[in-house]
């Protein structure tokens, strides 16, 4: 058998977060730097494995929106009461994406942190009252959804990029790995 990315560290990268052999969940303890940060609090015992053509989604969508919809649902009480208030909340998510090119890609990033962070509202209360919409839950991390997929496509025309490995959150892709072959080296001079 020839070592490759994608039996190798990809793989490895897939299993370590999966449930193992064992059927115990595989769980980081104790790691530097994760103490009481974001990520810290969003360290899940386990993450869906979910081969990338088995995702509700097409090539030229960045989120996968049906995970999405049910997560806003699930997380926010006042979108679970009427639930086509989710698309609402869809379609201004999909507009920030749509003005990478005239905002620019830091002022759309900057404006997806903050939806990401819990601090974006929408007029769901009581006599229009705006009310934070969460993406993520953060106060309860089992309340998520967490997948991670391989060699996820994404298309925007003419170009097609595939992304060895991607972790994605209530239906939001949030890191994106590339993994290496072990054997593949970077020399510097």
């Amino acid at each position: 058998m020839s070592f490759n990315e994608s039996n190798t560290v990809e793989q490895m990268i897939l299993d370590a977060l999966s449930a193992d052999t064992t059927g115990q969940p595989f769980e980081l303890k104790d790691a530097p730097g994760w103490g009481a940060s974001l990520g810290g609090d969003l360290r899940p015992a386990t993450w869906e494995n979910v081969p990338a053509n088995d995702v509700p989604r097409q090539a030229g969508d960045v989120m996968v929106e049906p995970w999405l919809r049910l997560a806003l649902i699930r997380l926010n009480p006042e979108i679970a009461n009427q639930p086509d208030r989710a698309d609402e909340v869809i379609y201004a998510l999909r507009a920030i994406l749509l003005t990478v090119q005239a905002d620019g890609l830091v002022r759309a990033n900057e404006n997806f942190m903050d939806w990401l962070r819990g601090e974006k509202t929408m007029p769901f209360g009581p006599n229009g009252e705006h009310v934070p919409v969460r993406l993520v839950d953060t106060a309860n991390p089992a309340r998520n959804q967490l997948v991670v997929t391989n060699q996820w496509v994404y298309q925007a025309g003419s170009v097609e990029k595939r992304f060895d490995v991607v972790f994605v959150v209530n239906g939001l892709p949030i890191v994106i790995g590339e993994a290496k072959t072990p054997n593949h080296f970077l020399w510097s001079a």
